[in-house]
């Protein structure tokens, strides 16, 4: 089992800057995918960005160039660093993870934490 616990969400003008983070614990981080997912409202959750055990990544197009996944495996930590943040970005956030190769990852969820891009 695996606990997932999201933080750095917030509400922050159109063209800011956020950092999430996600801590993991409960089993052995480095053997684990690890992604992000959103929802915004009114419409269905969607992937945004997945990073593997070899910290190789994956970019939804809208997103490619703006977002950066990235991995601390000594602090069992992923981040997701968002930059020239649209409105378009507004969703809960989820961070997840999942068994190497299993992609996308999805098998552990965290709670989500609220991103809110408004002037």
């Amino acid at each position: 089992q695996v606990q997932l616990v999201e933080s750095g969400g917030g509400l922050v003008q159109p063209g800011g800057s956020l950092r999430l983070s996600c801590a993991a614990s409960g089993s052995i981080f480095s053997n684990y995918d690890m992604g992000w997912y959103r929802q915004a409202p009114g419409k269905q959750r969607e992937l945004v960005t997945t990073i593997t055990t070899y910290s190789r990544s994956y970019y939804k197009d809208s997103v490619k160039g703006r977002f950066t996944i990235s991995r601390d495996n000594a602090n069992n930590t992923v981040y997701l660093q968002m930059v020239s943040l649209e409105p378009e970005d507004t969703a809960v956030y989820y961070c997840t993870a999942g068994w190497r190769g299993r992609w996308p990852p999805h098998d552990y969820w965290g709670q989500g934490t609220q991103v809110t891009v408004s002037s």
